[in-house]
């Protein structure tokens, strides 16, 4: 008999997600983590917080924590037991590197490991799918490498997701302005509805962007991740954002996207490029007087692991 957990840690990385024109769809873990560290407490079925000094943001975590605690006993048929709960780590909130869903994952994959009921990985994706409204997030963070997810048309529910293990031939740098951008304030200043031939740009850039990924020709992805659907609107809302993109490309970077919602911006290049365009990128936020947080990340090819 396994002896019973009393406390997991679950290491959960972030992610960018959309990768240019892959609305709601691709998305790619990369080595920027947060921790989530769930402790069974001798209480009446409850989720309590315990403060955390090193980010100091647990009521916003929450509400998050709650969902995700709800969901899983909803979904094993377990009765709700309670416990505390500790995110510490990397992955700054709201800045399009899919901090809630490090947090959702984080809990569902904790929750399994003090239960030890049998949840698999794709289950796990498919529940902080659900909790998420899209899977573009939850998918890398749980599988690790860039991944391609389907929904059902229909209603939403996660289907599938087509995984890609991601070399150190590419890295990735983003650059975080100071200044959030909460995702449902970002849907909300989408349009009802984008032209026809926009839609079809962005498909060939989005099914370019997968093929490039699938067969590891990474010069095909220069210049390739142009999005006509949520960018042209989401970009000029944060200030030296494209500006940024822009002069990544220049400094020698394959392609760059708006990362996620915002307000970070990426762009892809090869290791020895990479110092030239996080200066090139930092700069382009300088003009526009915003200070931002530069780094050089690579894939996370793992995804969430137990410490």
């Amino acid at each position: 008999m396994k002896a019973r957990r009393e406390s997991v840690t679950v290491r959960v990385p972030g992610s960018t997600s959309n990768c240019g024109a892959g609305f709601d769809t691709l998305g790619l873990a990369l080595t920027v983590y947060n921790r989530v560290t769930l402790t069974r407490v001798a209480e009446p079925a409850a989720v309590v917080g315990q403060p955390t000094p090193a980010r100091g943001d647990d009521a916003r975590a929450q509400p998050l924590v709650a969902s995700a605690a709800a969901a899983f006993f909803r979904e094993t048929g377990r009765p709700a037991e309670a416990f505390q709960f500790r995110i510490d780590g990397d992955v700054p909130p709201a800045r399009g590197l899919g901090s809630s869903a490090t947090i959702i994952i984080g809990v569902l994959a904790g929750l399994e490991a003090l239960h030890d009921v049998g949840l698999s990985r794709e289950k796990i994706a498919a529940l902080g799918t659900a909790l998420e409204g899209n899977p573009d997030n939850a998918s890398p963070c749980t599988l690790g490498g860039f991944t391609v997810s389907r929904c059902d048309p229909r209603d939403g529910a996660y289907r599938d997701t087509i995984r890609f293990t991601v070399p150190a031939e590419v890295v990735f740098v983003v650059a975080s302005p100071a200044m959030e951008m909460a995702t449902k304030a970002a849907r909300a200043i989408l349009p009802g509805t984008v032209p026809f031939f926009d839609a079809a740009k962005s498909i060939n850039s989005a099914a370019y962007v997968v093929a490039a990924f699938a067969s590891g020709d990474w010069d095909k992805l220069r210049h390739a991740a142009g999005d006509f659907m949520h960018e042209p609107y989401r970009l000029p809302r944060i200030p030296g954002a494209a500006e940024a993109i822009r002069a990544g490309g220049a400094a020698g970077a394959l392609t760059g996207w708006l990362s996620g919602s915002g307000s970070s911006v990426l762009c892809v290049t090869r290791p020895e490029q990479a110092p030239a365009v996080a200066t090139a990128m930092r700069a382009g936020f300088y003009q526009a007087d915003v200070a931002c947080e530069v780094r050089t990340l690579a894939a996370d090819n793992r995804g969430f692991s137990l410490e």
